[in-house]
């Protein structure tokens, strides 16, 4: 009798349901509440291999902060330090080093690659013995609290591609993005507020741009679709309410709104409508949290010298990072920071350390402002752009001035928390910094990792588009559990 009710209700369409239950907005919610899956666009043959909002198994981290450095900062002068390259300095690339390698238009016409040794010193830190650049001081402290990988590779060597190959698993655009697809298998940790945000700053230095398909929920229903806060005093634009129309009008409005919306979605069945509403009502509730969120004025003066006085400056760097620790210990699942300028194809000695000024102590400051709060250690914390540079200078090569044209075969990056072993130097590159040597990383390794962390098996976490089941890592993909704790 209790089994053949079960299956009755589970088996109930949205149709039905919204015929047989009241038009109003508390019942679509309640639905929602009681059958997650009511407004999935997934079918009765198309169950996933998991249930959205519950992990696959037991994560280490609750959340993510994604510090993502657009443009290729070069791993030459930061993580990888390659004294070879010095001694060397002016002589050509060896051809059996190079290995036949395709390079880009921008490089590929020079009579000579002549190598480039690093204009700025490397020292030595941590119980790791971690070589740094002098260029990041501020990283070089907290380099005990990180995991530095410098074996990681890609397949693209042009921005666009390799950017969105980092952000969405593919090469092409229309794909949801890294935080769309864990909003959709892990859900929300506080209604209030987006499950995704992405925060936008601009360095100094020549730099690609970034563009919302980056954050798009791709096939995925539009609620996964990354929320941009704006770079002014009001991060959300138009979330209060205009002249004359109070927070019980705007309720009454919402509600008068959800009914047709609702009686469209009884006749259509398009699983966007739902969505939509989804939206208004976290715009609504978003219009007591986020201001209460982000405001900065109770930070005590400790916690703005510790991040530097940019923090204080809406749209910095700086800013961007003390936001991203308020957003995520207020239960925002995905932020996803983006900082542009490391395209230094010239003048890279100065460009870069003008770049390397703008992150080096609001990165680290945020690592150890969540360490210090206890929230590192279920923080996944993420540094890095979509690609190397090259070991050989792009244009003319002087003692205190140089270029790096784009490499895709190795470049570093780091990573903190959630789960991940803390002050270790995972991977190797060959004696020139053009090869890896050792443990090598594929970017889908990278996003497998990612979601292991969150208790997400990168395999299962899949959705049927047009026929064919997508997932972040495409058909590829191993865990790195060599850098787990």
């Amino acid at each position: 009798m209790e089994k053949n009710i079960l299956e009755h209700h589970l088996n109930i369409n949205r149709r039905r349901f919204l015929s047989r239950l009241s038009l109003g907005l508390g019942s679509v919610a309640l639905g929602s509440l009681l059958m997650p899956k009511l407004f999935s666009r997934l079918g009765a043959d198309d169950e996933p291999d998991f249930t959205p909002g519950i992990p696959n198994f037991a994560p280490k981290a609750k959340r993510v902060i994604y510090m993502f450095q657009d443009g290729a900062p070069s791993q030459l002068e930061s993580f990888d330090y390659k004294p070879k390259l010095r001694e060397m300095m002016g002589q050509e690339l060896p051809p059996s080093v190079r290995g036949g390698q395709i390079l880009t238009t921008m490089s590929a016409g020079q009579k000579s690659l002549p190598l480039a040794g690093s204009f700025y010193d490397f020292k030595q830190y941590g119980q790791s013995g971690a070589w740094i650049s002098d260029l990041f001081p501020y990283t070089a402290k907290i380099v005990d609290d990180i995991c530095i990988i410098r074996s990681m590779f890609t397949e693209s060597f042009n921005h666009d591609p390799a950017l969105t190959f980092f952000q969405t698993g593919a090469t092409q655009g229309n794909r949801p993005c890294m935080g769309s697809w864990v909003s959709y298998g892990l859900g929300s940790d506080n209604k209030n507020l987006p499950t995704f945000t992405v925060l936008l700053s601009k360095g100094k230095g020549n730099g690609q741009g970034v563009y919302s398909k980056l954050w798009s929920n791709g096939f995925l229903d539009s609620i996964h679709q990354g929320v941009q806060l704006s770079n002014s005093e009001s991060p959300v634009l138009y979330l209060n309410d205009p002249d004359g129309l109070d927070r019980l009008d705007r309720r009454r409005l919402l509600d008068k709104l959800a009914q047709l919306n609702e009686i469209d979605y009884k006749e259509l069945g398009d699983p966007e409508i739902i969505a939509k509403m989804q939206q208004y009502e976290m715009a609504y509730r978003m219009q007591t949290a986020v201001p209460e969120t982000l405001d900065i004025s109770k930070e005590s003066d400790d916690t703005i010298k510790m991040y530097g006085p940019d923090c204080l400056v809406p749209g910095t760097y700086a800013a961007n990072c003390l936001l991203a620790r308020k957003l995520s210990e207020n239960g925002v699942r995905f932020v996803q920071l983006y900082h542009q300028g490391w395209d230094q194809h010239a003048n890279l000695p100065q460009e870069m350390a003008g770049q390397a000024k703008d992150v080096d102590q609001a990165s680290a400051a945020l690592v150890t402002d969540l360490k210090q709060r206890g929230l590192l250690d279920e923080t996944l914390v993420i540094w890095g752009g979509e690609f190397g540079r090259t070991n050989y200078s792009q244009g003319k090569l002087l003692k205190d001035n140089y270029g790096r044209d784009h490499h895709p075969r190795c470049f570093s990056i780091w990573m903190a928390g959630g789960g991940i072993k803390p002050g270790v130097v995972y991977g190797e590159t060959d004696e020139f910094g053009y090869n890896i040597i050792k443990n090598k990383v594929h970017v889908h390794d990278f996003q497998a990792t990612v979601l292991n962390q969150l208790g997400l098996d990168h395999t299962k976490l899949t959705f049927k588009n047009q026929g064919r089941r997508y997932r972040l890592t495409d058909v590829g993909g191993n865990v790195v559990r060599d850098i787990l704790i």
